[in-house]
């Protein structure tokens, strides 16, 4: 009978150490492979770790090659523009700054953030009048969209670095957009094109499954 008892105790915990296992590998990913040395505070405030992500694309990590990779500007521009990542990261001035991403999935992580502005970006480009959104296309083919109003306002980010280290490719390299008061939907990862458009009803890859356009922090998710 001892054994019998002893049997079943080691069985429950084998499904109890599963569950668990399976639990946490859904929170926290191992650690990853980064290019410098992280850091874990920034003007006495307190980073997440870059591996406290959960891993959430649409078709998994994207391995983008530096030497090769091209930014394309398209749309109701009047000469449409490539730049290289080299081009991008050292011809434009650089910027950080702490900013918060929250997941729909309930997760939340503070980040330091460090890329150049959106605007100044745009400032390169000789837009149509009618220009009001811009449109954000992914390596896998994920899109989303912001108002230019809105990139103006808020000094929006598009970020190489994340906590002193370039970004990883399971976090978007080569620039993930630091959507800052969005919810993380429209934080879009290794972006490959900037598209400039006026179609205000645009819906991308989740907005167009349901989730909301506006995507405010202080809103629902869900229109």
């Amino acid at each position: 009978m001892n054994n019998i008892k002893i049997q079943k105790c080691n069985v429950v915990s084998v499904v109890i150490f599963i569950t668990l296992s399976i639990f946490f590998s859904g929170c926290l990913e191992e650690s990853i492979e980064l290019d410098g040395v992280e850091i874990n505070e920034y003007e006495g405030e307190k980073l997440s770790s870059i591996n406290y992500f959960r891993e959430n694309s649409i078709k998994g990590p994207q391995k983008i090659n530096r030497d090769t990779y091209v930014l394309k500007i398209s749309g109701l521009i009047k000469e449409q523009k490539e730049f290289s990542y080299d081009e991008l990261v050292n011809d434009f001035q650089s910027y950080k700054k702490v900013v918060r991403l929250n997941c729909v999935e309930g997760w939340s992580v503070d980040i330091l953030w460090e890329g150049f502005l959106v605007e100044d970006l745009l400032n390169e480009l000789q837009m149509i009048d009618n220009a009001s959104i811009v449109i954000f296309h992914a390596e896998d083919g994920y899109t989303t969209s912001l108002t230019i109003e809105y990139i103006l306002e808020n000094d929006i980010l598009m970020a190489y670095k994340m906590n002193n280290v370039t970004l990883p490719e399971e976090r978007g390299f080569p620039f993930q957009l630091v959507a800052e008061s969005k919810w993380g939907y429209k934080w879009i990862k290794w972006i490959t094109e900037i598209e400039i458009s006026n179609n205000l009803l645009y819906k991308g890859y989740w907005e167009s499954r349901g989730y909301s356009n506006s995507a405010n922090i202080n809103e629902s998710f869900f229109d």
